[in-house]
């Protein structure tokens, strides 16, 4: 059999970087069961709800949705269980120390197949005000304007 090559996509969390100030970011890898997997090779994980923790050196993400694998028999995963996400322990030991300090937290931003294994994209995040994602969004809308301004000024042109 042929080994995988590349990176895939499965489910990305749109909504973390307009709720969080992404200050760091971690690529771990996950222990799943069998099910687990064949379920995210037909594509579908949500991470909306999910959030990651520390606890007695080692790192654990809750709430991720990856559904019951169809063709699965009793064998089949719980869609919504803590998994065990895989670190350096100096990488675990710089997270338990930073999510220690007032308003860090961990939060999943995607994950994804690198090479025919499952990696999730772990953020160190800070939660953003009220202000914060107004002026996010401000700035997103000024340079999509001023991406317009320059394309009908080139259109102008040419």
């Amino acid at each position: 059999m042929a080994k995988e090559k590349g990176q895939k996509l499965i489910a990305q969390n749109k909504k973390a970087r307009h709720e969080y100030m992404i200050l760091d970011t971690y690529e771990c890898g996950m222990v799943l069961t069998g099910t687990e997997v064949k379920s995210l090779r037909e594509g579908r994980a949500n991470l909306v709800d999910g959030y990651a923790y520390t606890q007695a050196g080692e790192v654990w993400i809750d709430n991720v949705f990856i559904p019951e694998y169809t063709q699965g028999t009793w064998t089949n995963h719980s869609a919504r269980r803590k998994r065990k996400l895989l670190l350096h322990k100096m990488e675990i030991r710089k997270l338990e120390a930073k999510t220690k300090e007032t308003g860090h937290t961990l939060v999943p931003l995607s994950l994804y197949f690198k090479d025919g294994r499952v990696k999730l994209e772990l953020a160190l995040a800070v939660g953003k005000k009220l202000y914060d994602k107004r002026q996010t969004l401000r700035e997103k809308q000024d340079t999509r304007e001023t991406a317009r301004a320059l394309a009908a000024a080139r259109r102008r042109q040419g």
